[in-house]
């Protein structure tokens, strides 16, 4: 396993770290069993992965993740958590609702400290009532040694230029230890502003949802690349219309996922890269190809001019 270093946290973490969110949020939604489910864990501990993220929005994720880790040194792990700062109908939480919600996570977790604190998908028109409202809880949590580090997971699926990450940090800066964005082969931008900002502050980045969805469905993956030379965004030829990219497998490279993940993870800005598999076979895959986390140049300045301006959430 290759370790990189979490920004200005200091924090020594897998490349491959593991998320309990997305489509599987660690297996509630695919059905496996509660051994399976700790299986999965162990694996990831055996194979190296050291950062686990969750969130209370997570169905039991984060109870799935205490009952597996039970046993496991507390010191051999990094547990990042997410707290929703608007409740289910869209409204701004209490400070006192957020405090709740921490010390909820601290009971579900069953640890007495979270080593990263996270806003839930974070939108910028909410960014300075909850820098103002909500941040003090949590900067009083890190204060009473609850917390160690403090961010945020951005809400890409509405801001896919993520405006509020870029907005973080060109505003506060030092408030934010760690960030979570989305940048992949269908989703560059992020190279744009966002990874830059984060680099000049040694902010840590974790890189989410990077391989999800339509990179990983040939059938979603041939439509949208389609629908994008209908649009004139791709080029009628750059690329074929059947397997669009399949000329990335070569060499180490065994498959479009795995060309997925070692993108995700070639730039200097980006700490660890999250997968959420509820998959053991599908795990390892994805473990294999970060052994080696880069793409032949030539491959990867192609998927740069071809996709690298696209703006859209996918």
């Amino acid at each position: 396993m290759i370790y990189r270093t979490l920004g200005r946290t200091g924090l020594k973490v897998s490349l491959v770290s593991y998320g309990s969110g997305g489509p599987s949020k660690l297996g509630q939604n695919t059905g496996i069993s509660s051994n399976d489910q700790d299986l999965l864990i162990h694996k990831c501990i055996d194979s190296g992965v050291n950062l686990f993220d969750t969130s209370e929005a997570y169905g039991d994720s984060e109870s799935i993740l205490a009952r597996g880790l039970k046993g496991v040194p507390r010191e051999s792990y990094i547990l990042a958590t997410k707290c929703r700062y608007l409740d289910r109908g869209g409204v701004m939480r209490t400070p006192e609702d957020i405090a709740r919600s921490i010390e909820n996570s601290l009971v579900r977790l069953q640890v007495d400290c979270v080593d990263v604190l996270q806003f839930h998908v974070f939108n910028s028109k909410h960014y300075f009532d909850v820098v103002e409202q909500h941040y003090p809880v949590l900067k009083r949590f890190q204060e009473q040694g609850k917390i160690r580090f403090i961010g945020f997971s951005e809400q890409f699926m509405v801001e896919h230029d993520h405006k509020g990450v870029v907005l973080a940090l060109e505003s506060h800066p030092e408030l934010w230890d760690v960030i979570q964005l989305k940048y992949g082969i269908l989703n560059q931008t992020a190279a744009d502003k966002a990874l830059p900002l984060a680099m000049e502050h040694n902010v840590g980045i974790v890189n989410m949802a990077a391989v999800r969805i339509k990179l990983v469905s040939p059938k979603l993956l041939r439509e949208q690349v389609a629908e994008w030379k209908i649009q004139g965004l791709v080029p009628q030829n750059a690329v074929p219309d059947d397997a669009p990219l399949d000329w990335l497998i070569h060499d180490d490279v065994d498959s479009v996922i795995s060309a997925g993940y070692k993108f995700a993870a070639d730039h200097p800005g980006i700490s660890t890269v999250l997968t959420g598999t509820s998959s053991l076979t599908h795990l390892e895959d994805n473990l294999k190809a970060m052994e080696e986390p880069t793409l032949a140049e030539d491959d990867k300045h192609r998927l740069q001019e071809l996709f690298g301006e696209i703006a859209i959430y996918i």
